[in-house]
């Protein structure tokens, strides 16, 4: 492990990267040694910050999880970074562009939880049975770690590149739509760019919330009822600019709109 000297140092970058919308160098090239655990310290001190600042932890967000964010990405394993309120947006908001370094949107299934989630041993069928509702959302991804060369403990690191979530549509109750086929348009400007169904994320979309709970379990925490649970993207994440607009087209779960500004 890091000393946590080192860590401190880290999460200070990275709180300063967040403040000024800018990326700070590779953590694995300053710090060839580093390992997963590491990266999760980091980010857990940096929750730990936001925390004492006032700000209030509303969920989680699984990265990492299909086919198409591998391949994007170069990463083969999953992560988890934890989400504060004010990064929840509602549908239809005018967001500022330059809130955020390196903006791209990812296309998703938010879980809702109604009863906690813990592991070990965490199966899909206690995901669905602890969800209150399930419904669409756009994840917007922010780095503060520059991107080219990245791996897996740069991107823990840097709360698997959380930025903001916009959250939209109907929501659906677990049992009244077979999820794997939840499908979705992506449209910048009025032109569709990527699309995708939700099988893609590891054959179910409630199998991220699974892995997730067992995974917390290694760090000795859970999820609690009333999180908001982001699943993990079924599209490429979508570069967007200052003045675009991004529309998301769920069909039958509705519609989500959010525009750059």
């Amino acid at each position: 492990m890091l000393d946590h000297t080192v860590i401190e140092k880290i999460v200070d970058e990275l709180v300063a990267a967040g403040l000024t919308r800018s990326t700070v160098p590779l953590l694995t090239t300053r710090h060839p040694g580093m390992t997963v655990d590491d990266a999760y310290a980091v980010q857990s001190l940096w929750k730990e910050r936001g925390i004492a600042a006032g700000r209030r932890l509303v969920g989680h967000k699984i990265g990492l999880t299909s086919k198409v964010m591998q391949v994007a990405t170069g990463i083969t394993e999953p992560d988890y970074g934890v989400i504060f309120a004010d990064e929840v947006y509602e549908n239809g908001a005018s967001i500022r562009f330059d809130s955020f370094s390196n903006v791209r949107i990812e296309v998703e299934l938010a879980f809702v939880l109604g009863k906690p989630l813990s592991g070990p041993n965490c199966t899909l069928f206690d995901v669905l049975d602890a969800t209150d509702y399930v419904v669409p959302a756009l994840e917007i991804l922010s780095s503060r770690i520059e991107m080219p060369g990245r791996t897996i403990v740069d991107t823990i690191s840097d709360n698997a590149a959380m930025g903001g979530m916009v959250l939209g549509g109907i929501p659906v109750k677990v049992g009244d739509i077979d999820l794997r086929w939840v499908s979705a348009l992506l449209y910048r400007n009025q032109t569709i760019e990527e699309s995708g169904v939700a099988a893609a994320v590891l054959n179910h979309p409630a199998a991220g919330v699974f892995w997730l709970a067992n995974k917390l379990a290694q760090h000795g925490t859970s999820l609690e009822a009333g999180e908001i649970i982001l699943a993990g993207s079924f599209t490429r994440p979508m570069w967007v600019q200052q003045g675009d607009t991004v529309h998301a087209d769920y069909g039958p779960l509705g519609a989500i709109t959010c525009r750059f500004e």
